[in-house]
């Protein structure tokens, strides 16, 4: 590539590109310890994408909008327990902290939840029964992502009195105020990262355990391997679908919480579509219909990503997740641990 053309094109990118190695040395651990925090959240909703994609072989797009919806549920039963929004954390001690935060997941579990399987029953369902072709599928899982949004948009403002939904992101409503806990190499790990870490481990172990060592999720196991043979032994393929969809949907309602807690203005009727893109991303880099493959990709790409960023510049940051992902499928197009769900244990 040469001549004036080809001049201005590394011009350009020379001053969009910022390359700093040396940043990466210097907020290597902060960078990791940040980027852990939001790879566990992506691990949380990538859980949802590999579940329905090992039973059903659909990459349910909308799940991006179960996702949202559980923040707007967690932020609509936080203000009916009287909680005003403002930039001021709650300060009325731990243990009420605690209560609350436990109310809001609930109920914030519960919307995705019921959204998930809402969403399974009239916009998926309705095809299986007619033994539609896959590429209808993923347009109908396309379109109910849109229909969420706008409903979010456009819809929910007016039942609401404008208290929820809209153009512009909620006003924060913060229950756990940033505090540092420890260092780690210099490393600051504060009280919300902990939550975040922690509470998603537990969650994506709980999900590991209940797949792999229970009556329902070895019949979870079943369908996804061979739903024919499955039926003939007994296995309900539809309640299947529905918990596979259930289980899905409340893991990402609880990410939804820890992401508030994380990004506290990030509650806006579109804030689930780049997540979920990432968290996408997170379990095709793992191993599409691989649990733990999930959990490994989520925390994987929002590590790299961090490094990305402070490498190449914060505008940069989604990029390097999508060319991070590219590039392992191209050395590993099964991901890294590559084994589905149908193929997993029995």
């Amino acid at each position: 590539m040469t001549g004036p053309w080809a001049a201005s094109v590394f011009a350009l990118a020379d001053s969009d590109i910022n390359f700093n190695i040396s940043a990466l040395g210097h907020s290597f651990w902060q960078l990791t310890i940040d980027g852990l925090a939001y790879g566990a959240i992506y691990a949380l909703v990538a859980v949802g994408y590999t579940l329905v994609y090992g039973v059903l072989r659909l990459i349910n797009f909308a799940h991006s909008e179960v996702f949202m919806l559980g923040m707007f549920g967690q932020y609509a039963a936080l203000m009916i327990l009287g909680f005003s929004p403002s930039g001021n954390a709650y300060a009325e001690g731990a243990v009420m902290t605690i209560v609350f935060l436990g109310i809001a997941m609930i109920v914030g579990m519960a919307v995705s939840g019921g959204v998930a399987v809402g969403l399974e029953r009239v916009a998926y369902r309705p095809l299986r029964k007619r033994n539609a072709p896959s590429l209808v599928f993923l347009i109908t899982a396309i379109g109910a992502s849109f229909v969420l949004q706008e409903f979010v948009h456009f819809i929910l403002p007016k039942l609401t009195g404008g208290k929820l939904g809209g153009v512009n992101a909620q006003q924060p409503i913060r229950l756990v105020e940033s505090k540092q806990q420890f260092t780690i190499f210099g490393g600051s790990v504060t009280n919300i990262t902990l939550i975040i870490v922690i509470s998603a481990l537990i969650l994506a172990f709980a999900a590991d355990v209940f797949i792999n060592r229970t009556k329902f999720g070895r019949g979870i196991r079943a369908v996804a391997q061979d739903p024919t043979t499955a039926t003939l032994m007994g296995v309900s393929r539809e309640k299947v679908i529905m918990l596979t969809f259930l289980i899905g949907g409340v893991l990402a309602g609880a990410a939804a919480l820890l992401y508030t807690l994380r990004i506290p203005n990030g509650i806006i009727y579109s804030g689930g579509f780049i997540l979920g893109i990432k968290a996408f991303c997170a379990a095709v880099l793992g191993g599409i219909g691989n649990l733990r493959g999930a959990l490994l990709g989520g925390l994987l790409l929002g590590v790299l990503e961090n490094y990305g960023q402070i490498v190449f510049g914060s505008g940069w940051r989604d990029v390097v997740s999508f060319v991070v992902l590219i590039l392992v499928l191209m050395v590993r197009p099964t991901g890294i641990l590559g084994e589905t769900l149908g193929r997993a244990r029995a």
